[in-house]
């Protein structure tokens, strides 16, 4: 959704915008406003690029990425733009006029819009607005009308019919050489006050200071510009405007006091004396008049208005120095969180490498005793020979298999070793191949003395070669009070290794203690000890005596039994491990 709402905005964008800088500049708007989160400096900031009307439809496109909690402000921080038309009907001989001065035409190359309303007038009180385009008037369209057609046109009939549909906009015009520019109705027009309203048009203003700008009067039905002039002094030659009435026709077109009249109908006002102004201005009741504004402003200054100017002129140099050092400050602050955020990632980058490191040392390590303990394997038992097939054994093969219950110790002893110490048993031999004990294992160094009393502990380590093949059951909860071997199966690694047989009980698993275990931790241990990385597993044994775990399940000699009925004795027992699963039986 995100995605699909920038594609569009970013569609309008190239659409209504050929300038790449303003685009950049749009971009960087939005971007500094979601970092802030300034909603009116947004705005404010929106219509320094949004200049005309055709770019008005970008508020809409931006207001899907406003967040929901600003577009409320939002709607009423930007134009309120309409397509619908609205037709009101004016009386053009009522006593106050009509209400509403106009700007535009043809001939600047824009249509006729409201720019002025006063107050309580006709105009406004029909729900006309400052900154409404005329699209009709008594049903002709004036679309390609002059300001003066369209004054004409306004006299022809007493009730005068106006279309119009809202734009918000102004158009305004420094002097006829330069481009058509636009303001916003909140940046150009203020309430008149109250007066008699006529049909005047600005069809072109500055907005500041020594900007020429035209204006459009009409004098008919009314008393009077409602103004003053003056002549210059000789080091300021001229004609100026000395005085304007609040809420006269002069007001309502904008004319203020200070603002130098060049040109009334044609006739320049360069050279002319205040007589043949006062000639020129009344000789007609339809002017054309061209002023600079604010030409003259400091003639008519009091000393009081002079220290304010003053006062305002340093109040905006403070102003403008106070935002260089914010300026200052605010790249100030952006370099040291770069700087900082830098660092970070300098740090995060070196603490990977060291993390790296370590790791590589770590496997290489293991690697060494890796090495090392297949280095041992050798010297002790010689080069392990890969299996030639499936039924290859790996050591010395007996012609009658072993049974899979507890081994005398003094029989294995007498047949295959020859030992002083019978409890340190390291080998037997069966048909599968060799098994063996560590001989260096001390107990003691696992198990405390009431763990091991009277049992007969040894450490096994087994070959991980197909499946384990190994069913346990019991559990410190049970009634057997521990973990015990319930069946070894043929063939599996347990089986090949013989060291290990039913009625074992099972002390740790590659270093951890079963001692206190449930039965279920037993065989989660089990099963992850074989199926985790190695080629051993190694564990730690009490060797049961000899029937003792065999009163419940009588043993049946091996050679009378078949491998069905075999199978059979162990059917309920507990969980078996497969190809490193748990399997049940």
């Amino acid at each position: 959704m995100e995605r699909r709402v920038a594609r569009e905005f970013r569609h309008k964008v190239n659409l209504l915008i050929d300038n790449e800088a303003e685009k950049d500049y749009l971009y960087d708007v939005l971007r500094m406003y979601h970092q802030s989160m300034n909603l009116p400096v947004l705005v404010g900031d929106l219509k320094l690029v949004i200049n005309e009307p055709s770019r008005l439809p970008l508020f809409d496109a931006i207001r899907p990425l406003i967040p929901l909690k600003h577009q409320v402000e939002y709607d009423q921080l930007t134009p309120k733009r309409s397509r619908k038309l609205k037709e009101v009907r004016l009386d053009r001989l009522h006593p106050e006029g009509l209400g509403i001065s106009v700007r535009g035409g043809v001939e600047f190359n824009c249509g006729l819009f409201i720019s002025q309303l006063v107050k309580g007038g006709q105009a406004d009180n029909v729900g006309l607005q400052v900154g409404d385009e005329i699209v009709r008037i008594n049903g002709y369209s004036i679309s390609s009308c002059t300001h003066e057609e369209v004054i004409n046109l306004i006299r022809t009939k007493k009730i005068v019919s106006i279309k119009v549909r809202h734009i918000g906009m102004i158009p305004v015009k420094s002097s006829a050489d330069e481009p058509l520019k636009w303001q916003y109705v909140d940046q150009f027009v203020s309430d008149s006050g109250e007066g008699k309203g006529s049909v005047a048009g600005l069809a072109s203003s500055g907005g500041r200071d020594n900007k020429e700008k035209k204006v459009f009067i009409s004098l008919i039905g009314t008393k009077g510009m409602g103004c003053s002039i003056s002549s210059g002094p000789t080091q300021k030659p001229g004609i100026f405007i000395s005085n304007v009435k609040p809420g006269s026709l002069s007001a309502e077109v904008g004319l203020e006091v200070g603002d130098q009249i060049v040109e009334v109908n044609g006739v320049d006002f360069s050279n002319v004396d205040h007589k043949e102004a006062v000639r020129v201005l009344k000789s007609s009741r339809t002017l054309t008049i061209s002023v600079v504004a604010g030409a003259g402003k400091e003639l008519f200054m009091t000393e009081e208005e002079r220290q304010r100017e003053a006062h305002l002129r340093e109040q905006e140099r403070q102003e403008l120095m106070h935002q260089k050092r914010l300026a200052l400050e605010t790249n100030k602050i952006i370099k040291e969180q770069q700087e900082k955020e830098r660092l970070r990632k300098l740090e995060i980058s070196q603490k990977a490498a060291e993390e790296e490191e370590r790791y590589r040392r770590e496997i290489e390590q293991i690697t060494a005793e890796e090495e090392k303990f297949k280095r041992e394997w050798e010297e002790d038992w010689g080069p392990k020979e890969p299996p030639k097939s499936v039924q290859t054994v790996t050591a010395e093969v007996h012609s009658a298999p072993r049974s899979k219950h507890k081994l005398d110790l003094e029989g294995v002893a007498h047949d295959q070793l020859e030992t002083d110490d019978m409890d340190e048993v390291m080998m037997k031999q069966d048909k599968q191949g060799f098994q063996k004990y560590v001989e260096d294992f001390d107990p003691y160094s696992m198990f405390s003395p009431e763990q091991i009393m009277g049992k007969d502990v040894r450490l096994l380590r087994i070959k991980k070669e197909g499946s384990l093949d190994l069913a346990v059951e019991g559990g410190i909860d049970s009634p057997i009070g521990k973990i015990v071997v319930s069946a070894i199966y043929e063939g599996g690694a347990a089986d090949k290794h013989g060291g290990i047989v039913k009625g074992d009980e099972i002390l740790a698993v590659n270093g951890k203690i079963l001692v206190d275990s449930r039965l279920a931790e037993a065989q989660t241990t089990l099963a992850r000890a074989w199926n985790m990385g190695g080629d051993w597993i190694d564990l730690v044994i009490a060797a049961s005596p000899p029937k003792e775990y065999d009163d419940e399940i009588p043993i049946i000699p091996s050679s009378t039994i078949s491998p069905k009925t075999q199978r059979k004795v162990f059917e309920g027992s507990a969980p078996v491990y497969r190809q490193g699963y748990l399997l049940q039986l």
